[in-house]
């Protein structure tokens, strides 16, 4: 398991520093270590080795010293004093989820969730005897009453996928804990420059690293964060024996993403907040959702825990779905996928592609309307950006 050692530098700098273990040959960048296994310099060490008596690695699947690198400064960088990386960022929820609950155990979800953490909720976990109540995260009232004397932890996403609308973690977190039960939160749409649930009570927090900290469409990757006790009772021994592991290249990968994450989220941000306002005033944008603008639905909790926007907008053109595959089709510089935070500018139609599997009904529920599409920002320029959107609206 890898810890927070070093001191607290700006996030610049912990992003570029933090974590580093160097070999005997001193290499600046960080080294990439394709190994299974270890060896060891006696038969007393190996036995020591897996009693744990003695520090050092024995098998990839358990840690590595590129993926331990990784784990190092990604928790510098959030304020966690410890961090699992895993395979993928559904591997991370659902590790961060399984490691805790046992059966006869209760689980509390905000709707507004990515469709596969529902399935996780809602389908899985039920396999094993954990029940689970879905609630309006934006509501207190209703985590209140959710709450059981068997609820032993709560998943949020904030800001949610795709309508980029913001849940107050400190809030929840007050509830919860008043319940006995952990806070667990998925940051990917804020990333952790933006915002930082562990400081704002959570337990944990997680990420798809394919999104921002890798940023450039190469690997995917996942990452669990809380304190060392979170982790040491919850994620380490599961992954260990289960083997969700992240591999080494992975790692190695993600470690130059985290190099650049604060220069390219910053742009990022910076394009999309200015796209976002073009857009608002837009005739054929119906609605317009942005972490930062006056008009968000949740102001206010935005002000209170974000430090920044995000590299995502949320909108809705007119026409329906005919309108939104129109607009979207006609696009060129803007590519269709489902993918986000990379660098390049990426846009989907919620409704049929992330969350096409759950009822019309839930998509209601959720606001996520035949017309609205989500818009990744990249690291093209903004004008750029802008008009190749306000060119394709012309084509509803």
């Amino acid at each position: 398991m890898s810890t927070a050692t070093t001191p607290k530098y700006r996030p610049e700098t912990r992003l570029v520093q933090s974590g580093v273990l160097r070999s005997q040959f001193g290499e600046t960048s960080e080294a990439l270590f394709l190994t299974q296994g270890y060896v060891y310099e006696s038969s007393a060490q190996a036995e020591a080795r897996f009693k744990g008596e003695d520090p050092g690695y024995q098998y990839s699947r358990f840690a590595n010293p590129t993926v331990s690198m990784f784990e190092r400064r990604i928790a510098e960088f959030e304020g966690a004093e410890a961090a699992r990386a895993t395979a993928t960022g559904m591997a991370a929820v659902t590790l961060a989820m399984m490691g805790q609950v046992r059966a006869g155990d209760h689980v509390v979800a905000s709707k507004a969730i990515f469709g596969s953490c529902l399935y996780v909720v809602e389908e899985y976990l039920p396999r094993y005897g954990v029940t689970s109540t879905i609630v309006d995260g934006f509501n207190l009232d209703e985590w209140r009453a959710a709450m059981r004397p068997n609820t032993k932890t709560v998943f949020l996403e904030t800001p949610t996928n795709p309508t980029l609308e913001v849940i107050d973690i400190a809030g929840v977190s007050e509830i919860a804990h008043a319940a006995g039960a952990t806070v667990v939160v998925d940051n990917v749409f804020s990333t952790p420059l933006w915002q930082s649930p562990l400081e704002l009570g959570a337990d944990c927090v997680v990420y798809s690293t394919t999104k921002h900290i890798d940023g450039q469409g190469r690997c995917l990757g996942g990452v669990i964060l809380g304190s060392n006790k979170f982790i040491n009772d919850n994620v380490h021994t599961f992954i260990r024996q289960t083997g969700p592991s992240m591999s080494p290249f992975n790692a190695w990968v993600m470690l130059k993403g985290l190099e650049t994450l604060a220069v390219r989220v910053r742009q990022q941000t910076a394009s999309a907040t200015a796209i976002a306002d073009t857009l608002a005033k837009h005739p054929k944008v119906s609605r317009l959702i942005y972490p930062g603008r006056p008009d968000h639905p949740q102001a206010a909790i935005v002000r209170k825990q974000m430090s920044g926007g995000s590299t995502l907008i949320a909108f809705e053109v007119v026409g329906g779905k005919k309108g939104a595959f129109a607009f979207q089709d006609a696009l060129r510089l803007v590519r269709i996928s489902n993918n986000l935070g990379d660098a390049k500018s990426l846009i989907t139609h919620p409704a049929t592609t992330t969350h096409q599997r759950i009822t019309q009904q839930q998509r209601n529920e959720l606001g996520i309307s035949d017309g609205m599409v989500r818009l990744s920002v990249g690291l093209e320029h903004a004008d750029d950006i802008a008009d190749d959107v306000i060119t394709a609206l012309k084509a509803i």
